[in-house]
């Protein structure tokens, strides 16, 4: 699996730190309460040719597909999505959603099968030795009176988990535009349960809060992971200002004291990948003044499952 993922983002991602074998198996394996994930591999000549995972979560199954460079073109794909297809019409799901990178020959092969595209994202990423970190220092403490911002490595206190997942409403509470196929924590149960997956993976969570001080409650929120696997970039996971703190300097600061820490706390981090909706300007605007740089597209794509099914068996 190792070697099969390290090849494909070679050809498909050459920019990319490739993967270790540290906690490999945990991040492929484990998931959240009441969530399971069912795999396919493909093999040929001993060499694993292609791998497929239904991540059944909710009411939608999330589906993962890595073929082999050279095994591309040779009908791999198109038989373990139709396994994939199969096993989550038999568990009644409705749709399957996937996450494809932009410029790759995914696109055009989950066009044909009928697969919509439902959202776009542009994943930035910081180069952190291109960092001003001076000028990041002004920036962590640049917020107005009456806010602290506060750094938690390994995500948030018991103290803080109800007024941090009440923060996490309003991301719910907004439009929503994509699939959600990388759910959030909006109660603190799930939350308790989120960290302890992540741990369990092999990812190590890190969160800035901004606290309103005058009520305690939490305004703001950013949280990075960064994966025992791939330890030299981070991922950057949600980024929350509650609406009625907004205009106050709490989202660019919580970003910038973010790295600021993870630069002590995480010595082996080399860059840090985030993913924003075209159509979210401030938060693009934040993240270049950190200097962040657009990437590429990632696209996530829809397809009714007794549709796919149907396809794949004609072709």
């Amino acid at each position: 699996m190792l070697r099969t993922v390290n090849v494909i983002l070679a050809t498909d991602l050459p920019d990319d730190p490739p993967w270790c074998d540290a906690s490999l198996r945990e991040y492929l394996a484990v998931t959240m309460p009441g969530e399971h994930r069912v795999c396919w591999l493909a093999e040929s000549d001993g060499v694993l040719a292609g791998y497929a995972s239904v991540l059944m979560l909710g009411d939608i199954g999330v589906l993962e597909l890595l073929v082999h460079p050279q095994a591309r073109r040779k009908g791999v794909a198109s038989t373990l999505l139709a396994v994939a297809a199969e096993r989550s019409a038999a568990a009644g799901f409705e749709s399957l959603g996937v996450e494809v990178v932009g410029g790759t020959p995914a696109e055009q092969f989950y066009e044909a099968l009928g697969f919509r595209c439902a959202f776009i994202e542009v994943r930035n990423v910081l180069d952190l030795s291109t960092v001003d970190w001076p000028r990041l220092a002004r920036q962590a403490y640049d917020i107005a009176a009456g806010y602290r911002i506060e750094y938690h490595p390994g995500g948030p206190p018991e103290e803080l988990f109800e007024p941090y997942a009440a923060a996490k409403t309003t991301l719910r509470d907004a439009p929503i535009t994509d699939l959600e196929l990388r759910p959030s924590s909006y109660d603190s149960e799930r939350l308790r349960a989120s960290l302890s997956t992540l741990r369990a993976r092999g990812m190590r969570p890190h969160t800035v809060l901004a606290v309103h001080e005058s009520s305690g409650l939490v305004a703001g929120l950013t949280e990075v992971v960064v994966p025992a696997h791939r330890p030299g970039r981070a991922d950057q996971y949600d980024t929350i200002v509650v609406p009625k703190h907004r205009g106050y300097g709490l989202g660019r600061a919580m970003k910038a004291r973010m790295l600021l820490e993870l630069r002590t706390s995480e010595p082996a981090l080399r860059d840090m990948q985030t993913w924003n909706a075209m159509e979210n300007e401030p938060m693009l605007r934040v993240n270049a003044e950190l200097g962040f740089r657009p990437d590429r597209q990632w696209r996530e794509y829809e397809a009714d499952v007794a549709d796919l099914v149907r396809r794949l068996q004609a072709a």
